[in-house]
């Protein structure tokens, strides 16, 4: 005999998210198609085509030694390195299971039902789930040309605003808003709003900028204290499965994010494998070089096959394919995983990550031919 269940209670606010999808996996795709998973070729989440790096694989392997023990809690190594990158004094940084759980840990720290956030338009899907976890009030503001319109944004903010989320460069559209718009915005929303609106900057693919497009955020850092700069390990840097981030901010709002983040949130060998690849200039160099090349790869073929794109300046490139769901799935048929992004407002677009060489001509070779049955 079994005893009759009482519903499920949950908060409203909670029952009503839509759970993040990530890129499907290789294994699932072999499984559902019977492809042979070597045969399978993913560029769907962004990650560094070239694998992890062999520094990185060597820390790691060593710290295995000691795994028997929990991991530093407060990454002390690793605050000391990145410190030492960014010119900053380690209390300014606070590790993150990942730049998804710094994210999380800002909204966590700074939402409540009654608060707001603000965010773009076809921005990163984090930000509407980790606002709405929190019962704080979307508002979404539309894009300007697939980007962020700074003005908008600005003029959006409530009284009840307590974050707003900058994307730079924006994922899944790959558009960038330079250094002195980024510095502009910063200084009208301190002006109007002092710190009782803290801005985060999300930088996950800022390594992949041409030179000309970087600029210093870490100085801004230091100008404006409602200021929280967010980067990653998992692009660039190669250890998406590592899930390693970091958050630079002014000591109070630090203290803030410290607070409310998880123990032990960043493994041991996570963080043996961050420090090494922080110093391997060598790899960060080689996997820019082949980026820049194979954007220029994909980018030459959408204009062969007269397809329309957004101009990148990530790992990926969104282009428009018109019947996205039939162009998704016959692409998967044929052992080639890319991104549908309607859940990001864009129903005939998909999301091209950057891959090796001989990747990228996997998937222009079935899309051409697709495209032409």
């Amino acid at each position: 005999m079994t005893t009759a269940s009482k519903p499920l209670v949950a908060p409203a606010h909670v029952s009503a998210i839509a759970p993040y999808q990530a890129g499907k996996p290789i294994e699932e795709l072999a499984r559902e198609f019977g492809l042979d998973p070597a045969t399978i070729v993913k560029l769907a989440s962004n990650e560094n085509p070239l694998g992890m790096p062999k520094s990185a694989r060597e820390a790691m392997l060593a710290a295995a030694e000691s795994l028997a023990r929990y991991p530093d809690p407060n990454g002390f190594d690793l605050k000391a390195a990145l410190a030492g990158r960014y010119g900053v004094p380690m209390g300014w940084i606070t590790l993150g299971n990942g730049s998804n759980d710094i994210l999380e840990i800002a909204a966590l720290a700074l939402l409540e039902p009654g608060s707001s956030a603000v965010y773009a338009q076809h921005s990163f899907a984090v930000y509407r789930l980790a606002t709405q976890a929190r019962g704080a009030r979307h508002i979404v503001v539309p894009a300007q040309d697939y980007g962020h319109d700074l003005d908008a944004m600005f003029d959006a903010i409530a009284d009840d605003t307590r974050l707003v989320f900058i994307a730079n460069p924006n994922n899944p559209t790959g558009t960038f808003v330079p250094g002195d718009k980024v510095a502009a915005f910063l200084e009208r929303v301190h002006e109007a709003h002092g710190d009782r609106v803290t801005v985060v900057l999300d930088e996950a693919y800022n390594e992949y900028l041409d030179p000309e497009f970087r600029f210093d955020s870490t100085a801004l850092v230091r100008r404006y204290p409602n200021l929280i700069v967010s980067r990653t390990f998992s692009k660039a840097y190669g250890l998406a499965g590592l899930r390693v981030g970091f958050s630079v901010a002014q000591p109070a709002l630090t203290d803030l994010l410290n607070r409310v983040r998880q123990p032990f949130n960043v493994n041991t060998l996570a963080q043996a494998a961050a420090i090494a690849a922080l110093g391997d200039t060598a790899y960060l160099e080689e996997a820019y070089a082949s980026n820049k090349a194979g954007k220029a790869q994909l980018c030459a073929a959408f204009d062969r096959l007269k397809l329309r794109y957004v101009p990148s300046y990530g790992n990926f490139v969104l282009v428009h394919v018109g019947d996205a769901p039939r162009i998704n799935l016959a692409l998967l048929k044929r052992g080639v995983i890319v991104r549908p992004v309607a859940g990001d407002g864009l129903p005939e677009w998909l999301r091209v990550s950057i891959g090796l060489p001989q990747e990228n001509d996997r998937f222009i070779d079935a899309l051409t031919a697709i495209l032409s049955e």
